[in-house]
């Protein structure tokens, strides 16, 4: 409705300026054209009776001044420079003064002619005119000079009700076809109104529905332009949305059972000690054990959750600095070549020499040093763990091979999801909480890369990390 009062308003307006516009111009034209008709008919004549006025030959002065007004359908009157008539063709106003302010111009020698268009009470013009219900008079004055200079003036009363009414009647015919093109344009503004907002009508309500916690709701992507465009991207947000919230109703779900679990131990161990206080020395050093691990599993997940909700947050400032990546790369592997050997694996490093980038060593190390690690603990003993840099175009990248147990190519999708774990008992045993990989893909994000895996099981897997050399650093995680 605003929409369409708006419109209305602004059509109107311009349909009111127009019909006005258009009756001025009609008016102007036609009293325009009279003005020059009926002064020029004054000055002609004033011409032509000026002699014969002087002369004061009335018998012919007057059958003549009789047939020009038949002619001309209006009255001539003659006056003296007193003002006083001294021939009307209607024999009218003779002996009388004439006190229009036309022949006071003409007689004062102020203008040589003047013309006025008048409305006045029908009495007044019918004295004038001779016609009846009419209202409109208009008067015509030109000098009539002679031997002696001013001898008086002629006055032409011109019949211009035809004229007015014709006028009238042709604003009335403007102001009736405006009117109808203004309902036509209103009608048709109701109905492109309703087309127009209907988009943002279904918008509102479903923007409501979401309000009210229905994130499956969606707007029919109709239409075109900037409104389909607007639908379009509704339906994106409302969708990723949908996606975040599930995926944090989920976050919730796995975070609250992977807390409770190793709460749910201890408080098991817990009772069992304290209802058995004659439980053997050694049992009991067991569950002290136990007991222990489980806290430091507890605080391994509240400081994964708390680095997350840092990244998520922006809080957790990149410090970005100019690294050497093929030190940093075989750092890493340097640290955890002892491991490697206590299992028996083989560590392989192989990093291109000379590989410089700006990003935050301590993420990029925490990187690197998960991934190997991983690799590590999902590997036989006697395995091998690959890891490697090189530069490919402007990215650096690393790959981190092992000849493991490789992942199932229905989980490789989820394996950057917080909790998720391809085999839950193995990764409880090897003391992982599901978030290493996750918070692995937001360290990478930060820099502006990407990460993916490759994997087949029974033959390993390979992380493949890309890195673009000239970023200062991504705001958004990937």
């Amino acid at each position: 409705m605003k929409i369409l009062l708006a419109f209305f308003v602004v059509v109107g307006a311009s349909f009111i300026v127009a019909a006005n516009n258009m009756n001025g111009v009609v008016r102007n034209y036609l009293t325009g054209q009279r003005t020059r008709e009926d002064t020029q008919a004054a000055e002609n004549l004033a011409a032509i009776y000026a002699p014969l006025f002087q002369s004061g030959d009335v018998t012919d002065l007057n059958n003549r001044l009789q047939e020009d007004a038949l002619g001309l359908d209006g009255r001539l009157l003659l006056v003296d420079t007193d003002g006083k008539v001294q021939y009307d063709s209607l024999n009218g106003f003779c002996g009388q003064r004439l006190q229009l302010s036309e022949v006071l111009r003409v007689l004062s020698g102020e203008d040589t002619a003047s013309y006025g268009m008048h409305r006045a009470d029908r009495e007044a013009v019918y004295r004038m005119t001779g016609e009846a219900e009419a209202e409109y008079v208009a008067y015509g004055a030109h000098e009539m000079t002679g031997s002696r200079g001013l001898i008086g003036a002629l006055v032409y009363v011109s019949r211009i009700q035809g004229m007015m009414d014709s006028m009238n009647q042709v604003s009335r015919q403007l102001n009736t076809v405006f009117a109808l093109i203004g309902v036509v344009t209103l009608v048709l503004a109701l109905f492109l109104s309703r087309v127009v907002t209907s988009p943002i009508v279904n918008l509102s309500r479903t923007m409501r529905r979401m309000g009210e916690g229905d994130l499956s709701v969606r707007v029919p992507e109709k239409g075109s332009g900037e409104l389909l465009q607007l639908a379009v991207n509704y339906n994106t947000m409302a969708a990723q949305l949908e996606k975040m919230d599930r995926s944090r109703n989920q976050f919730v779900s796995n975070a609250s059972h992977e807390l409770k679990t190793p709460l749910t131990s201890m408080k098991i161990m817990l009772e069992t000690m304290l209802y058995e206080p004659d439980m053997p020395a050694e049992l009991r050093q067991e569950f002290m054990r136990d007991i222990n691990q489980e806290i430091d599993r507890l605080t391994q997940i509240i400081t994964d959750l708390l680095t997350l909700t840092r990244m998520d947050n922006r809080q957790d400032a990149m410090k970005m600095e100019d690294l050497d990546m093929s030190a940093l790369t075989e750092e890493i592997a340097r640290l955890l070549r002892p491991v490697a050997e206590k299992r028996g694996q083989k560590l392989i490093c192989r990093a291109a020499p000379g590989l410089r980038m700006r990003g935050d060593g301590g993420k990029l190390n925490q990187v690197l040093y998960n991934l190997t690690d991983n690799a590590m603990k999902y590997t036989q003993d006697g395995g091998t763990v690959q890891v490697s840099l090189e530069e490919e175009g402007e990215n650096l990248v690393w790959r981190v091979k092992d000849n493991g147990v490789g992942i199932p190519r229905e989980d490789q999708e989820h394996i950057f999801d917080r909790f998720y774990r391809v085999d839950k008992a193995r990764s409880r045993d090897t003391g992982g909480t599901g978030l290493g990989l996750s918070i692995v893909k937001q360290m990478v994000g930060l820099h502006g890369g990407s990460i993916r895996v490759e994997s087949e099981p029974g033959k390993g897997s390979c992380f493949i990390v890309t890195l673009p050399r000239d970023r200062e650093g991504g705001r958004t995680a990937g």
